[in-house]
């Protein structure tokens, strides 16, 4: 009977071991995972790419410990099927050692590229070897089959009604706007159609605002130089800020005039006045133009510097 007592109280204790174990194994802490945030595939969040041409991507990383790098792949989606074998992945080691990181990006979808729908994957690599990844869509097209494919055309100012910028270049390099300056802009968004709305805007540079969408402009901060829209275009066509009826030759509407040191901005319908974070300052500003097609969530944005005495 002792000896097996003695037995019975050696498996016990076997298998209080065993759980004990098993248990400690079971309650191993998992390692803490990188976290994303604020995710936008493509200018406006549009999830579309354009083949040869410039793509928008946005995303806030939170390390877990520190960020080891950060990744995009384009990959092929199941079920599709495409002209060629494609696929592109991206490593930015910059954000190494950083603990947290907004990753803001432009970079050309590459030229060999076939067109059709991809997994767009985001990758954050942590030191502490886990890792996150998050799984978005994106389109590829060739710029001939996109909807719609804004561009300025055209993008002058005039100041005093002399030539100030146009073609892409200074009329003389450094000459500064002036308070009292009168300054005009023609703006023409080429290659578009459906509904769509236009700002023209003036934003002193110490503010690191430079909004590359209309939902991310801060009216605080932004002077309007110009507003317009145009609704239910059936056709491809060129939206301009200074239009003539083709048949009179007669103005439809002129691009409107704007003094360096106004009191208030050319907003519509209701002017803003420039006041408070956007008071005038001597410096260099921002002037530039952002467009948004909402029948097809397309974008379109570019800015200038240009140097502004107010005595």
């Amino acid at each position: 009977m002792m000896r097996s007592t003695k037995i019975m109280a050696a498996v016990l204790l076997l298998m209080a071991t065993f759980s004990a174990c098993k248990k400690d194994k079971n309650e191993e802490p998992e390692l803490a995972k990188p976290t994303i945030d604020h995710i936008e595939v493509g200018l406006n969040n549009n999830e579309l790419g354009v083949i040869d041409k410039d793509f928008h991507f946005n995303a806030e990383v939170l390390a877990a410990t520190k960020i080891e790098n950060v990744q995009i792949k384009i990959m092929p989606r199941a079920g599709e099927t495409y002209s060629k074998a494609w696929k592109h992945e991206i490593t930015w080691d910059q954000y190494k050692d950083a603990k947290n990181a907004t990753v803001h990006k432009h970079f050309n979808i590459p030229a060999d590229a076939a067109e059709g729908k991809y997994d767009f994957l985001i990758v954050v690599n942590d030191q502490n070897g886990t890792k996150l990844e998050v799984k978005k869509a994106i389109t590829i097209y060739l710029a001939a089959n996109v909807p719609v494919n804004p561009n300025a055309g055209i993008f002058n100012i005039f100041s005093n009604d002399a030539r100030y910028f146009r073609n892409g270049q200074f009329t003389v390099a450094g000459t500064k706007l002036k308070k009292g300056d009168v300054i005009k802009s023609q703006v023409t968004i080429t290659d578009v159609k459906g509904d769509g709305k236009m700002y023209i805007l003036m934003i002193n540079k110490k503010h690191n605002h430079r909004p590359e969408a209309i939902d991310k402009i801060d009216f605080s901060k932004a002077i309007v130089y110009d507003v317009l829209e145009h609704k239910g275009w059936d056709k491809s066509d060129s939206f301009s800020n200074s239009t003539v009826d083709p048949v009179t030759f007669l103005p439809i509407r002129i691009f409107p005039a704007f003094t360096i040191g106004a009191t208030v901005d050319n907003n519509t319908p209701t002017a803003n006045p420039i006041s408070g974070a956007k008071a005038w300052e001597s410096g260099t500003y921002y002037f530039g133009v952002i467009y948004k097609n909402t029948t097809y969530n397309i974008g379109y944005f570019q800015y200038i510097e240009v140097p502004v005495e107010i005595n």
